[in-house]
């Protein structure tokens, strides 16, 4: 069963909470702070694996989580950070961030390995608030908590060229001639229904040719099979366009050559300017000269080449050409990535919304990641509440709102009279 396109679930490790712990021993009655930091939480990492060929794994799980760090203790021991998850997946997947669609990751390389998602960072300690005016701090920071993402992963097979055409036109045959490769061939449409890869040895190069399943007309639309699989000749960098020349199923090989040109370019102009060779398969057979003649009329400017399948006669000029183009060709790179994951967005943002003339709430993510921090209970613990936000920014916001001396302000399910 080959699969390449999934969307699974990703979610790194919260971080641990910081320790509020005061030193303690016989005969020391008023230690100082001593609460550790938490740990960080563990990152989702994926990693590239040559032996790999489809994301089947991924059709039975789907939800990948990393593990907590743990929390800070006394004597300003710091909790150890979460294992990390590694996701392994096939060499040329593409990772997006299902929501936005940005590419993240390009696991093009064989030994590619990226962080895709970090873990939650460990809260710190009490300790780590002290100070020379704050010599006793009774309050510690929670580790930060992360959010559940979803991913897509789609595999794109990394071939130097593509064998494309119609159903039934002779790919997979062409491609157990050319390699070592030994795909499933039959005479009936749909034979191949995944892309299979083989390795070319000619004279002194060797590149990676991909038999790519039949494409008909609408194929970019999600017709057939061809929409599902044209992804796998992104690429490549040379196109190897495959027809029957005897026009044996009834088709005219130059509107062929037409419609698969047509859904190329449909799909992807870039794809579609690919320098291409045509290959004119089963010239054995009765009304290929003639149809020859026409096609080689009808592109004058194209190399083609007649070859037999059934004979294996002709591939040697094919693949040398082939060859010399990709010396010529730039080597391919990898998809540019466009973003990145993060499990919460800009930690100073907030939000002031006026529910009435003397009600204000305040909310976002500046004021998650502050309540982390505060224990309201402690005087020094506000005190460094309300210092904050003045210094983010929060008080003058109200005061832009309209708020004034005696106005209730709402943060969570907590409210506190505002002081100008």
């Amino acid at each position: 069963m080959f699969i390449d396109f999934v969307k699974i679930f990703i979610k790194s490790g919260n971080g641990g909470n910081g320790s509020l712990s005061f030193h303690r021993e016989k005969y020391v009655q008023t230690g100082g702070p001593d609460g550790g930091n938490g740990g960080n939480g563990g990152n989702i990492v994926l990693e590239a694996d040559p032996d790999m060929r489809t994301l089947l794994d991924f059709h039975f799980q789907k939800h990948f989580a990393a593990e907590n760090g743990q929390n800070g203790m006394s004597n300003l021991r710091t909790g150890a950070s979460g294992k990390d998850v590694v996701i392994k997946v096939p060499r040329g997947t593409v990772v997006k961030d299902a929501e936005s669609g940005l590419v993240i990751a390009d696991m093009f390389e064989k030994d590619s390995r990226k962080v895709i998602l970090k873990g939650g960072r460990g809260g710190r300690g009490n300790h780590a608030f002290k100070s020379a005016k704050l010599r006793a701090p009774n309050f510690a920071q929670d580790g930060e908590i992360t959010k559940q993402r979803q991913i897509i992963l789609e595999l794109k097979t990394i071939a130097d060229a593509g064998l494309v055409g119609f159903p039934n036109v002779g790919k997979s045959t062409i491609l157990s001639i050319i390699s070592k490769a030994r795909p499933k061939i039959a005479n009936y449409h749909f034979t191949t229904l995944e892309p299979n890869l083989g390795v070319v040895k000619c004279d002194d190069s060797t590149f990676v040719v991909a038999d790519i399943p039949g494409l008909i007309e609408g194929a970019a639309e999600g017709a057939g099979l061809g929409h599902s699989f044209l992804r796998h000749i992104e690429r490549t960098r040379v196109i190897i366009h495959v027809l029957d020349i005897s026009g044996s199923e009834g088709r005219d090989p130059i509107e062929d050559y037409k419609i698969i040109n047509s859904e190329l370019e449909r799909y992807s102009q870039v794809l579609a300017q690919r320098p291409q060779f045509v290959v004119a398969n089963k010239s054995e057979l009765p009304g290929a000269e003639e149809n020859l003649a026409r096609l080689r009329e009808f592109l004058p400017n194209t190399p083609i080449f007649s070859v037999s399948a059934a004979t294996g006669e002709g591939f040697m000029p094919v693949l040398r050409a082939v060859a010399q183009a990709l010396k010529e060709l730039p080597a391919p790179e990898p998809i540019r990535e466009e973003g990145e994951l993060v499990f919460a967005e800009d930690p100073n943002a907030f939000e002031v919304i006026k529910l009435s003339a003397e009600l204000f709430l305040v909310q976002g993510n500046l004021i998650d990641n502050l309540l982390r921090k505060v224990n309201f209970d402690d005087h020094n613990s506000l005190d460094y509440f309300q210092r904050m936000l003045r210094e983010k920014g929060v008080i003058g916001a109200l005061r832009e709102k309209g708020a004034k001396d005696g106005c209730v302000i709402r943060i969570e399910d907590m409210e506190f009279d505002f002081v100008d």
